[in-house]
């Protein structure tokens, strides 16, 4: 038995069995490890999605003029009357963010000159941002914009833009009462007093 160089039956099926039970565990950690690496990345694109959407509001809300429209009907929306921020090359459009009723989406309006709801004939750009939103809502408050930002399931997005004043109202123009011309009895003659004038006394003479 000590100058045996071969291995027996029982061995080899030993190694057999036991590199079996390794290769189960290696193929199901691999396994395992692609799932999570499929659900990472998953996640990385919505992450992605969401900060690009929060930027791209952030750029939207801070360029624009301060004229911001905030409505929360059945579908929360609010618009920049003109912004510079363009995703479509525009020197300036009006944006608005409204969340549809098909899926709770948020979708992104750009153009000119269009009125919410979106008519026919108004050529705009939409652009779906994201689905499954159970919270959007703004606060304009003087030069401060409060933005909250929420998905289903997920933790509440909130950020604030500063500096955003709104237009100052024009006043109107005070009118000046007018003033009618006097009139004149004739060419450089005063107009006759009203009051009655008094009377003088005759002089008395020397003595």
């Amino acid at each position: 038995m000590a100058n045996r160089k071969a291995f027996t039956l029982i061995e080899v099926l030993i190694s057999i069995a036991l590199m079996g039970i390794v290769i189960v565990a290696l193929f199901s950690s691999v396994d395992l490890l692609q799932n999570s690496n499929e659900h990472l990345l998953k996640y990385v694109k919505k992450s992605k999605k969401v900060t690009k959407a929060t930027k791209t509001l952030y750029s939207d809300i801070i360029s624009s003029d301060g004229n911001i429209s905030i409505k929360k009907d059945e579908f929360s929306r609010v618009c920049m009357e003109e912004t510079r921020n363009s995703l479509y090359a525009l020197p300036s459009a009006k944006v608005c963010w409204v969340v549809l009723k098909k899926d709770k989406t948020l979708a992104r309006v750009e153009g000119n000159n269009y009125r919410l709801p979106l008519r026919v004939d108004d050529r705009v750009e939409v652009d779906l941002i994201m689905k499954e939103v159970s919270l959007f809502d703004v606060y304009h408050e003087k030069d401060k914009v409060l933005v909250v930002l929420q998905q289903e399931g997920k933790e509440p997005i909130t950020f604030m833009v500063q500096g955003v004043s709104k237009p100052e109202k024009k006043k109107k123009p005070v009118k000046k009462p007018v003033v009618a011309p006097s009139r004149t009895s004739g060419a450089g003659t005063p107009p006759p007093s009203s009051t009655p004038s008094t009377p003088t006394a005759p002089a008395l003479p020397k003595e």
